[in-house]
């Protein structure tokens, strides 16, 4: 059966954002960046106040009572027919992937199921989607892009990330040699792992170091963390952003930042 995520609907007038822990916690200018371009293509953006974790964290480590428990915490958050959009390919694949057989043979199984529907990568849904346009403002730069895990295998977007910095007329991107690899990150798995972990992070900074890039970007901001990290203590000098972040900055025009700064 053809997965609906690749029968790409017409732009809607409204979505709901699911922002996720990471973007909460640490990355805010990545969701803030999510939000301002779908502003900007015409698209309000609902933001369910109740909103806490897709579950995952407990599901790949086998707790599945307990991530059913988070999870069903979001069910109800997105009561109208609106695309959910999550600027994360983890997030997005546990809630598109893995909702419906996380709620199989439960009460909850239908809802869960229609939920897993809406449910769309951000860099995805700007894509393909609302067909975004996108004009570097931005000066000439070299950057190295990774393309987390899931994005890459669960949900099959390995060619969203260059498409759209293919758009940036002074962005070119450097090719890794360790493109397709993991960083190592994996959620719990670099604490549980976290030797095995270190070595492939320390791996996917030297690919990306030696490309001649002083930045990457990425979808993920578990990758993103994971990744940055490391090579700050390694004393690298790349320096990692997340793609939405890096997109809005470079083709944002000054009276959006006033129009923004005059509103109450």
């Amino acid at each position: 059966m053809t997965d609906p995520i690749k029968v790409y609907p017409p732009k809607p007038s409204k979505v709901y954002f699911f922002g996720t822990c990471l973007v909460d916690l640490f990355y805010p200018e990545a969701g803030l960046a999510g939000i301002h371009l779908l502003e900007r293509e015409g698209i309000e953006v609902l933001f369910p106040q109740g909103q806490t974790c897709c579950g995952q964290p407990a599901y790949t480590s086998g707790y599945h009572d307990e991530a059913r428990a988070v999870a069903a915490a979001q069910l109800d958050l997105f009561p109208e027919n609106w695309p959910i959009v999550v600027p994360s390919g983890s997030c997005g694949g546990m809630m598109r992937k893995h909702y419906p057989q996380l709620f199989r043979d439960t009460p909850q199984q239908a809802q869960a199921e229609a939920i897993a529907g809406r449910v769309w990568e951000l860099t995805d849904f700007l894509l393909n989607v609302c067909h975004i346009q996108l004009e570097d403002l931005g000066e000439p730069t070299t950057v190295a892009l990774h393309t987390s895990c899931s994005a890459r295998r669960e949900l099959g977007l390995a060619e969203v990330g260059p498409a759209l910095l293919g758009q940036l007329k002074n962005v070119t991107l450097a090719e890794q040699v360790r493109a397709e690899e993991c960083c190592g990150f994996g959620g719990t798995f670099a604490v549980r792992h976290p030797a095995i972990s270190g070595a492939m992070v320390s791996e996917k900074v030297e690919a990306i170091a030696d490309t001649g890039a002083q930045a990457f970007v990425t979808t993920d901001c578990g990758c993103l963390m994971n990744i940055d990290g490391y090579a700050e203590k390694a004393q690298q000098a790349v320096r990692g952003q997340h793609l939405l972040s890096f997109l809005w900055a470079r083709t944002r025009k000054p009276q959006q930042d006033a129009s923004r700064e005059s509103q109450p």
